[in-house]
């Protein structure tokens, strides 16, 4: 088991990648010609641990503030704001207020089945990220 320090009241109990305690977060999706797009509502004071991302893509955060660890380093963003993501990152994130996050996924065949895109988009854990990769 690990505790990973998000911000100075805040930290996240895993276990072999497994948060412990998660409330649910709603997904919404959205579609355009060769692009999903994925948004989490995340409410004040949730967190969320995201799955190792496979590919570079941007994310937005369109409202809120929020703290996100990701390569040992917690970076607070402020809405408006967006950034690149690049492939094998992994991010905790702590909303200090409620916020919304959008993220933009290449889709080159336009499917909609989530899962699918889902496989594609993400990994589980490192070792199922370096598989993808080969």
């Amino acid at each position: 088991m690990e505790i990973t320090k998000i911000s100075d009241d805040i930290s996240i109990l895993y276990d072999n990648g497994n948060i412990i305690k998660c409330d649910e977060i709603p997904i919404t999706h959205d579609f355009a010609d060769q692009i999903y797009l994925r948004q989490m509502n995340m409410s004040k004071d949730q967190f969320v641990m995201g799955a190792f991302h496979n590919h570079k893509h941007i994310w937005f955060l369109m409202t809120g503030r929020v703290s996100i660890k990701s390569n040992n380093e917690v970076v607070e963003h402020i809405a408006p704001c967006y950034t690149v993501s690049t492939p094998g990152t992994q991010r905790f994130i702590y909303a200090h207020e409620d916020s919304i996050f959008i993220n933009i996924h290449k889709n080159p065949d336009n499917t909609t089945n989530i899962e699918e895109l889902e496989k594609r988009i993400v990994s589980l854990n490192k070792e199922e990220y370096e598989q993808q990769k080969k």
